[in-house]
């Protein structure tokens, strides 16, 4: 692609390009071919286009002359440079990436329809059951997410939940190249507020829930709330007509509906919402019961457990809806959803105490988690948890008074504490946890049980989830929170292999063949 038409399409997007035209190295007359795009230097190929972006760790513009050894014929910047090839120095270097990554891929969300889907928890949940919706439907089906990223046999391993915008734009290409006609994206407010979803043009906005989380980067929960509607009152629509679906069992989306001025689909459990719930019951076994719709009533059976996922199998009815998909579809898609990775995903080999695994690393999460177990539990719940270093600090005794306050015994543990010292780490959750319980244990006095609400630390994660599993007794419930589907545990800069879901098996069989062995 010529770089005069990436810089038309940046120009036209309103960012402030800085003498493009004194630039001593190029006009935007000349004819120069960029055949790539880079935001990182180790990827930079001859002949491609490097541009420089400020981030958290490192500064990309320092790299620049990197860029220009790597065979770059052209960079944007958003500081001045002396590069000796052609510089557009740009206003926004962020958004310049995302417009141009857009026009360089051909659009293709043009051609797509994307749904995208934003909140603090719910959104793989409801990624999963739109999809099987729309495949009950007969679409051909891709799904951005935090799992993830698939399409029809292809899968790869997402490392955030919305890719940068050059990788996204990228994706959804390829999807559309495979016939993909769908696409479900998982947006987080972190990709709102740096632009990866500009230019990505989206039918329908999904809003979940809004409840505490990223205050290390939002700074408090307004900035994070106005972060988030930017989806939709920002970039929803972008040439093409706006519709949103939003959850209105959350105060936030009773107040964003009231601030759009395009159409909204309101799910919840009220019959004041469009797409509303009526006669269900959650229980064990999962949730049942029907959806009512502008377009008929639904029977559903899911296999999901808690109200928490009944919000979300409705956020997806309503997105079924919004297409005006056959009810059937719906339900199918509905009932197809039989679990979702690291989501209350049960351990095999623990019939008699069941260990389920959960992404739940929000005071919100937490608490929708533990209350649904605690509505089904027959016995007893163990929660083993920890909370992310480097990360929002005030949600940490939060998370220990929601565990004292739902759970039997609660095992803090290190979740992934990157620079942070784990003890410091567990000494903040402790503190929100002994405003409940006072009662703590050792490890060791836990290898024979308990019987009394309390609380144990254990920083190394393998042995806190072995003392969980091996404190519970036949009807207990033991509870893995924080990592879900995660397969990695980052200590300082090093990312290490750990899967809550492979170590709990490990123990529950060398548990089981103890027992088999003692008898």
């Amino acid at each position: 692609m010529k770089l005069s038409k990436l810089y038309s399409a940046v120009h036209e997007a309103g960012i402030k390009i800085s003498g493009a035209e004194n630039n001593a190295n190029w006009t935007p007359k000349q004819e120069i071919e960029v055949t790539s795009l880079h935001y990182n230097t180790r990827d930079v190929q001859s002949g491609g286009l490097f541009v420089a972006i400020e981030g958290f760790s490192t500064d990309g513009h320092r790299y620049i002359q990197d860029a220009v050894d790597m065979g770059a014929v052209a960079v944007v910047s958003q500081k001045p440079s002396a590069a000796p090839i052609p510089v557009l120095q740009v206003s926004d270097s962020r958004k310049a990436l995302a417009v141009m990554a857009d026009h360089f891929y051909g659009t293709p969300s043009r051609h797509l329809t994307v749904i995208g889907i934003t909140g603090t928890n719910g959104k793989t949940t409801t990624a999963y059951l739109i999809e099987n919706i729309l495949l009950a439907a007969g679409f051909q089906v891709g799904v951005i997410g935090t799992v993830n990223y698939r399409y029809k046999e292809t899968l790869f391993d997402n490392p955030v939940t919305t890719p940068e915008s050059l990788d996204l734009q990228r994706i959804l290409a390829e999807m559309l190249t495979a016939g993909v006609t769908h696409v479900v994206l998982e947006v987080s407010s972190h990709a709102i507020d740096l632009s990866r979803v500009a230019g990505c043009r989206m039918d329908i906005g999904v809003f979940t829930n809004l409840t505490q989380d990223h205050l290390d980067y939002h700074g408090d929960m307004d900035r994070y709330w106005s972060c988030k509607k930017r989806l939709f009152t920002e970039y929803l629509g972008i040439d093409k007509k706006a519709l949103a679906v939003i959850n209105t069992d959350n105060p936030q989306g009773q107040a964003l509906v009231s601030d759009l001025s395009y159409p909204c689909v309101t799910t919840g459990c009220s019959p004041s919402s469009m797409v509303h719930s009526k006669s269900t019951t959650i229980d064990f076994e999962g949730i049942r019961g029907n959806i009512a719709t502008p377009h008929g009533l639904i029977h559903f059976d899911s296999p999901l457990v808690g109200r928490h996922n009944l919000e979300n199998i409705l956020s997806a009815a309503g997105v079924g809806s919004a297409l005006a998909l056959p009810t059937e579809a719906i339900q199918t898609g509905i009932d197809r959803t039989l679990s979702v990775p690291g989501r209350l995903e049960r351990v095999p080999g623990s019939p008699d105490r069941p260990v389920y695994v959960d992404y739940a690393h929000t005071p919100d999460a937490l608490k929708n988690v533990l209350t649904s177990l605690e509505q089904l539990a027959p016995g007893r719940i163990i929660c083993i948890f920890g909370c992310g270093g480097n990360r929002d600090k005030t949600k940490r005794p939060l998370m220990g008074q929601i565990a004292a306050t739902f759970a039997h015994l609660s095992i803090v543990t290190s979740d992934n504490p990157r620079s942070e010292k784990p003890g410091v780490i567990i000494d903040q959750i402790i503190a929100g946890l002994r405003r409940v319980c006072r009662n703590e244990y050792t490890v060791k006095e836990l290898t024979h049980g308990f019987k009394h609400k309390g609380y144990c630390r254990e920083p190394d994660r393998k042995r806190a989830i072995q003392t969980g599993i091996q404190a519970a007794e036949p009807r207990d419930m033991v509870l893995i929170a924080g990592k879900g589907h995660e397969t990695y545990q980052i200590i300082g800069n090093t990312s290490k292999p750990f899967d809550d879901r492979a170590v709990a098996q490990s123990v529950l069989s060398s548990f089981q063949t103890e027992v088999e062995n003692q008898s």
